[in-house]
């Protein structure tokens, strides 16, 4: 399994303004093949930091999410507004089980 998480923090006058586009690449993302999990956060206590996190089933389907239409339409729409940091990383996991 790949993971991918980390953060985006935006000013909340933007974060507000990208509402619509990440409602809509949320919902593009999870219909694609080999997602697991594809979900943003807004950090409760600090606005304008949205977490992001992301499982995979392969490299190759990750790989193919970065080429769809999707992120191609919400790359574009962060273009709009001040990306005041990026970081993301991706995890290669070996074993996963539940807790509890």
């Amino acid at each position: 399994m790949i993971i991918v998480s980390g953060i985006l923090r935006l000013s909340p006058a933007d974060l507000a303004g990208l509402r619509e586009a990440a409602a809509a690449v949320l919902a593009a993302t999870r219909a694609e093949a080999g997602c697991i999990v594809y979900s943003f956060a807004e950090d409760l206590i600090e606005p304008g930091l949205v977490r992001i996190y992301e499982e995979w089933e392969s490299r190759e389907a990750l790989a193919a999410h970065g080429k769809s239409a999707h992120i191609a339409a919400w790359h574009q729409a962060l273009k709009g507004v001040s990306v005041l940091k990026r970081d993301l990383k991706l995890i290669e996991a070996g074993k996963a089980e539940p807790l509890g």
